[in-house]
């Protein structure tokens, strides 16, 4: 979507949540929650779009009382406003074990999120019986977290991101943010030109580029905020609710 100096109407707000709506401790501002309600309030719909599972997003999301879709495991799962799992798209348990043993080889930290549970570090003995979304790995050496990046490309067939400068995170081909984003918006009946779009990584790019109105966080990766229409405070200035009033209200 080409990028505009003049935001539309909105009618749908998409937030990430780390590095975005939850500021460096992993809480929601006073300020973020007051402004969503303010939205809500409006008649615009707000909906958390996060690289976290249900289970660690869902807390959040009830905290904020949204009555609206869930998009979570970056687009691998949409939940609907009674908590009905509207669509799932898993990543095949060989790839996930390639992964692992890559993971392994070059002796990084990792975790998997399964339908059930997010494996930290480890993995169960019976990969071949979970279904899996996601897998990520944490490397804080450059040369070798670019040599996995690398491998992951070579191998082909994934939608590799990151949420961190540190981290690359792998979904199925095809799967982000924006497309669980079109896929809610097209239940709503809303088109993506009145969707406000905000966030921080890598894996927040494709729902930023292609909302009416993509907002970059103060904190965000340069390439983020170069994708952006504008930028709005750090996650820690409560950048939401800046940019909730500025462009939504």
């Amino acid at each position: 979507m080409t990028k505009s100096n003049i935001s539309p109407q909105i009618r749908l707000i998409a937030l990430d949540m780390d590095g975005t709506l939850l500021n460096s401790k992993g809480e929601i501002p006073e300020d973020n929650r007051k402004a969503i309600q303010e939205a809500k309030e409006k008649g615009i719909k707000v909906i958390l779009s996060t690289g976290r599972s249900r289970l660690t997003a869902g807390d959040h999301a009830d905290s904020l009382e949204l009555d609206s879709y869930l998009i979570t495991v970056n687009g691998s799962e949409i939940f609907g406003p009674d908590g009905e799992l509207i669509s799932r798209t898993s990543v095949d348990s060989k790839v996930m074990e390639w992964m692992w043993n890559l993971s392994q080889s070059h002796q990084t930290n990792f975790w998997a999120t399964s339908c059930e549970q997010v494996w930290m570090d480890e993995m169960p003995e019976n990969i071949h019986e979970h279904e899996w979304l996601k897998f990520g790995f944490d490397i804080s050496d450059d040369k070798i977290r670019d040599l996995i990046h690398n491998e992951l490309q070579t191998k082909g067939g994934l939608e590799i991101t990151n949420s961190s400068l540190t981290n690359i995170e792998v979904n199925a081909l095809g799967i982000n943010k924006a497309k669980g984003i079109q896929k809610v918006t097209e239940l709503l009946g809303i088109s993506m030109e009145n969707v406000m779009a905000m966030g921080d990584s890598l894996n927040d790019i494709a729902m930023i580029e292609e909302s009416g109105w993509g907002v970059a966080m103060g904190n965000a990766q340069d390439i983020v905020k170069e994708t952006a229409n504008t930028v709005t405070g750090t996650n820690d200035e409560a950048g939401v609710a800046q940019a909730i009033r500025k462009w939504a209200l």
